[in-house]
């Protein structure tokens, strides 16, 4: 009965129509419609989902990467007995497809062989209209990433506009925001005994549309569509209650407005995981790889870094601006138990492509392993403010011996040579840790030769905006890691991530990071440039102008070129960003960096008529032979031959 051109496993769900006959199923309950390719991995969104169904005894065949231009190809199975399930992948897909400048990317790690072009633009709209157009009054469900930083009105950076509500767009009946486990059983269960979909709007961690909100109390009325397109302050203040609305216990239901007979109702978020359920949702039978079916394509090139990888954590509490985890996942810590991480890892070193190291423990911050107070546990994550930003909060609970016990019990594993931490270790958390003894393991044991880290910017301007510490707190952190290794007797570095161009960087600040690189003697391979990814609190500062959480004004490097310009100091010693650097720094009034000090930047061009002089040029013993000025001239009293010696030392030099 095998009619596939690949070898069946029957440890997957359905891939296609073959599949689910060989499973003996005539009709599954769920269709899953996924922008990825099907990888049964827990770090894939649609892999947790669709076993956390299969545990609660219902059937999910899945439709990986369909043609969207034909509706056949969503008609793998038929109409399924429930609904569609939509998800455009593990990442946004207009963040997949570009980069913050806007050009195409090349490689789409989430697709057989790398292959771009596989999903469309804004996929989750796409697929759930090619789902209308082939069966009007089916159930839709979205969720995944793009859904749940769509779920209310965003600013859309590819298409520079404010964008409604995916779900009034998409045509979907019901989002799922979050990681969604909860939810997804809930209207399954809820569809299961019949409720209609557009009845299904009990179900925390779900955003809905309706009619009327009459009836409605205790809910927050957010500024309506029409009032955030004609002010975009309007807007900043819309984001500032969503922004105080992410926590499980404090959360308000907040409804948006966009015509007469149509509002958007998103619930509060669903309570988060125990670890008992942290642990059930790991512990699922995932086969731990990708799909058979793509072995012919040369596999997945994402499941590469993530397949000797353990998920640690949930959550967190670090509250960067650029980052959009308060509103996925939440500000509250949820962990998995060391008995299940060390399960899964005792899965993984025996698989036969497994060489003796796990690559990371972790989650969104890898050093967070207990919550942030116990205070959070009865009244929910403050409102106004943060637990590490702009100082520790006084009740932040500051602990990394849960963490370093785990790490141990998994260097003693058998076939394991390292454990290594990748994910982003909070380095102000570490440094308010009056316990050196996880930081000196971390040193020892889990670190090989180079320790990525993120401090982003160094001009206290700027992390201000960033929601980061004040850079005194990473030159401290610096220190201390340089001390440890130097105790250690290990030669090992910190490769500092950078951004370029976020909210509140003038061009002053963006040279002041130029100046910090050049007295650190490094230059990073890649810069990441500000990207404006939905629902992030820079993101409504880089389409505001103002900070959501005070209304005050920032500055907003906005146009293609200073972006450029700023990018492009971090890289300053790169020949290609020669022209970008020099007009930067004529901006900044800064051409006291133009020149042959080792303060300097960059060197002057021939016949520069902007500079002052340099200095006095002198031989080997010390002697003074002239005046060399930044403008390639000299003033010389010596004779003819020495003024000839003079220039041709100039020219080596600029050579």
């Amino acid at each position: 009965m095998n009619r596939l051109a690949y070898q069946y496993d029957e440890r997957f769900l359905p891939l296609n129509r073959i599949e689910m006959e060989l499973k003996g199923w005539e009709q599954p309950d769920f269709v899953f419609v996924i922008g990825d390719a099907y990888v049964d991995h827990p770090s894939f969104g649609p892999a947790i989902i669709s076993r956390v169904l299969e545990l609660n005894g219902y059937k999910v065949a899945m439709i990986s990467q369909p043609d969207w231009k034909n509706t056949d190809s969503i008609d793998v199975y038929g109409k399924p007995r429930l609904g569609f399930l939509v998800c455009a992948g593990n990442m946004d897909s207009m963040v997949n497809h570009y980069s913050v400048s806007k050009k195409r990317r090349s490689l789409d790690a989430y697709t057989p062989g790398g292959e771009m072009g596989k999903r469309p633009d804004y996929a989750t709209v796409v697929y759930c209209n090619l789902i209308r157009k082939k069966y009007k009054d089916t159930t839709i469900v979205i969720g995944g990433i793009e859904a749940s930083l769509r779920r209310l009105a965003h600013y859309d950076y590819w298409s520079n506009r404010l964008k409604h509500s995916i779900l009034v767009d998409s045509q979907a009946d019901i989002l799922i925001y979050g990681m969604g486990e909860k939810a997804i059983v809930e209207v399954a269960d809820a569809l299961d005994s019949g409720i209609a979909a557009k009845d299904i709007t009990f179900v925390n961690g779900t955003v809905y549309k309706t009619k009327s909100v009459e009836d409605m109390k205790g809910h927050i009325t957010l500024p309506s569509f029409s009032e955030l397109t004609e002010d975009k302050l309007n807007y900043a203040r819309s984001f500032k209650y969503q922004y105080d609305n992410t926590d499980h216990i404090t959360a308000k239901v907040l409804v948006e407005k966009y015509n007469e007979n149509q509002y958007v109702v998103q619930n509060p978020p669903a309570v988060p995981l125990t670890e008992m359920e942290m642990d059930r949702v790991y512990s699922l039978d995932y086969t731990r790889t990708y799909h058979p079916s793509y072995e012919a394509f040369g596999g997945i090139p994402a499941i590469s870094e993530i397949k000797f990888s353990l998920v640690s954590n949930r959550g967190c509490f670090g509250g960067c601006s650029f980052c959009a985890l308060t509103f996925h996942q939440g500000r509250t810590l949820q962990t998995r138990s060391h008995k299940s991480i060390v399960e899964e890892a005792k899965k993984m070193i025996w698989d036969p492509e497994f060489k003796g190291y796990i690559h990371d423990v972790g989650g969104p911050t890898a050093n967070f392993r207990i919550k942030a107070c116990d205070k959070q546990v009865k009244y929910g994550v403050c409102k106004e403010r943060q637990c590490l930003f702009p100082k520790p909060c006084p009740n932040l609970k500051v602990d990394h011996s849960d963490y370093l016990k785990l790490l141990r019990k998994l260097r003693e594993l058998p076939n394991v040579k390292k454990v290594f931490v990748r994910s982003g270790i909070r380095f102000d958390y570490l440094m308010a840790d009056a316990d050196d003894e996880f930081f000196y393991e971390l040193c020892k044991y889990h670190v090989s030769g180079q320790l990525k880290v993120a401090p982003e910017h160094i001009s206290n301007n700027v992390l201000s905006k960033m929601g980061k510490p004040d850079n005194s707190v990473y030159r401290a952190f610096v220190d201390k890691y340089k001390k440890i290794n130097e105790q250690l007797d290990k030669k090992q570095f910190l490769v500092p991530y950078l951004m370029s161009s976020h909210p509140g960087s003038t061009m002053k600040d963006a040279v002041k990071l130029a100046e910090y690189l050049r007295d650190l003697g490094y230059m990073p391979e890649q810069v990441q440039d500000f990207y404006p990814t939905p629902s992030t609190i820079s993101t409504c500062m880089y389409y505001t102008g103002v900070d959501p959480r005070t209304m005050e004004k920032v500055y907003v490097p906005i146009s293609p070129h200073e972006k450029a310009m700023q990018r492009a100091l971090i890289q300053y010693r790169n020949p290609k960003n020669y022209d970008l650097v020099h007009e930067a720094l004529t901006i900044a009034k800064r051409t006291d960096l133009i020149g042959f000090d080792k303060k300097c930047l960059i060197r002057p061009r021939k016949n520069d008529k902007d500079f002052k002089l340099v200095g006095d040029y002198r031989n080997s013993s010390g002697k003074k032979q002239g005046e060399l000025r930044k403008d390639g001239s000299f003033s010389s009293n010596k004779t003819r031959k020495n003024k000839k010696t003079i220039r041709n030392v100039h020219k080596k030099k600029n050579k």
